[in-house]
C-alpha cells in the first residue's frame, strides 16, 4: 500500500538530499571543529577560541604558576640585560647594542603570548577577541621576525670583530649600527602587516576554535574556506621561509669564515675569547631556526595537538626565557655590569630610605 508523505516531510527530505550534495561536493578544507562554533564566513565572528591546556582545573592553576614562573623569569633576565647595557658606558658597542635590542624584543615576543595564556588558565576561559587574536598575530609575527633578522646582523657583527678586527670601527660604527638595528626592526614590521592582512582578509568558515594555546597563524589559516586565498597566503609563508633560510645560509657562512679565523689563532687565551663571544650567539640561533623550520614545515602526517603544542612553546616561549642565560653564563663583562647595577640600586635605595623622616 502506498502511503502519502506530506508537504512538511517531503520538505525536509529535499533539503536533506541537497546538503548532503554539498557536503560531498565541498573543498578538501580541514572539517569544522564543532558544529556549535561553525561560523558562516569570517564577518561574523567576533571571537576565537584558544586550546585548552588541560582537563582539570588543578591542572589549570598549576601550568598558570608555571607560565608566571617562566614569564617573570624572563622579564628578569632580559630587564636586567637591558638595564645593564643602558647603564654602563663600558656596554656602549655593537655587540652589546644588538644585545640591547634582542632583548627588548624577547621582553615584547613572550608579553605577546604568554599573559592571554596565564589569563585563560587562571580564569577557567578560553576565549579571545577577533580583534585581540589579530593583534596577537601582527605582534608576534613583527617580533619574531625582527628578531631572526637581529640574529642574522648579530652574525655579521661577530664576523667582523673577529675577521676584520681592524675594521671593526669604521664597518660598525655607531651610524651602521643603527641602521641595521631599525632594518631589522622594519623588515618585521612589514612582514607582519603582509601576512596579518593577507591571513585576516580570507574567509573562515572552519569554525572559530583555534588549536594553539595563541593565536598563530598556520591555525588561522586552517580556519579557511577560500581555497584560492588559502593558497595565496601558504605561497607568501614559503616565500618568507625562502628568506628565513637565506639569512640561515648566511649565518651559517659567516661562523664558518669565524671558525676558520679562529683556529688559525695563535693564542690559546684570544681562542678562548673568540669562543665564548661566538658560541652563544649560535647556540640562540640553532634553538630559534630548528624548532620554528620544523613548526612550520614538518609533513601532516607528523601534526597533532600534543607535538603543536610542544613545537610552538618551544620556539615562542622558551628562546626568550633562556636567551639571558645563554648570553649571560659566560660573559664575565655583562656579569659585572648585572652586578654594579643591582648593587648601585640597592644603594640608592637604602640611601633614599635613610632619608626619609619617621
Amino acid at each position: 500500500m502506498e502511503t502519502s508523505m506530506s508537504p512538511k516531510a517531503q520538505s525536509r527530505t529535499d533539503s536533506s538530499e541537497v546538503f548532503s550534495n554539498i557536503s560531498l561536493s565541498s573543498p578538501p578544507f580541514p572539517e569544522p571543529h564543532s558544529q556549535k562554533y561553525q561560523m558562516p564566513n569570517s564577518s561574523s565572528i567576533s571571537e576565537f577560541l584558544l586550546l585548552v591546556l588541560a582537563d582539570t582545573r588543578q591542572l589549570q592553576l598549576l601550568l598558570f604558576w608555571l607560565l608566571l614562573g617562566i614569564y617573570l623569569a624572563a622579564l628578569l633576565g632580559n630587564g636586567l640585560i637591558s638595564t645593564a647595557v643602558a647603564c654602563d658606558h663600558r656596554l656602549h658597542t655593537p655587540m652589546y647594542f644588538f644585545l640591547l635590542n634582542l632583548a627588548l624584543l624577547d621582553l615584547a615576543c613572550i608579553s605577546t603570548t604568554l599573559p592571554k595564556a596565564m589569563a585563560n588558565a587562571l580564569w577557567d576561559t578560553r576565549h579571545i577577541s577577533y580583534a585581540g587574536c589579530a593583534a596577537q598575530v601582527f605582534f608576534f609575527l613583527f617580533f619574531i621576525f625582527a628578531e631572526y633578522s637581529l640574529l642574522t646582523v648579530m652574525s655579521y657583527d661577530r664576523y667582523v670583530a673577529i675577521c676584520k678586527p681592524l675594521h671593526y670601527g669604521t664597518l660598525l660604527g655607531s651610524r651602521a649600527c643603527a641602521t641595521m638595528a631599525a632594518a631589522a626592526w622594519s623588515t618585521g614590521l612589514l612582514y607582519a602587516l603582509l601576512h596579518t592582512a593577507t591571513a585576516f582578509s580570507i574567509p573562515l568558515c572552519q569554525g572559530n576554535v583555534v588549536d594553539q594555546f595563541f593565536c598563530e597563524i598556520a591555525q588561522i589559516l586552517k580556519l579557511s574556506c577560500s581555497k584560492s586565498d588559502y593558497i595565496r597566503e601558504v605561497g607568501i609563508i614559503y616565500f618568507s621561509l625562502c628568506l628565513i633560510c637565506g639569512c640561515f645560509v648566511f649565518i651559517v657562512l659567516s661562523y664558518v669564515q669565524i671558525f676558520r679565523a679562529v683556529l688559525r689563532m695563535p693564542s690559546e687565551q684570544g681562542r678562548h675569547k673568540a669562543f665564548s663571544m661566538c658560541l652563544p650567539h649560535l647556540a640562540v640561533v640553532s634553538l630559534f631556526v630548528s624548532t620554528a623550520m620544523f613548526a612550520y614545515l614538518k609533513s601532516s602526517s607528523m601534526s597533532s595537538p600534543s607535538l603543536d603544542l610542544l613545537v610552538s612553546f618551544l620556539y615562542s616561549v622558551v628562546p626568550p626565557a633562556v636567551n639571558p642565560l645563554i648570553y649571560g653564563l659566560r660573559n664575565q663583562e655583562l656579569k659585572a655590569a648585572v652586578s654594579n647595577t643591582y648593587f648601585y640600586s640597592i644603594h640608592k635605595m637604602h640611601g633614599s630610605l635613610r632619608g626619609v623622616p619617621r
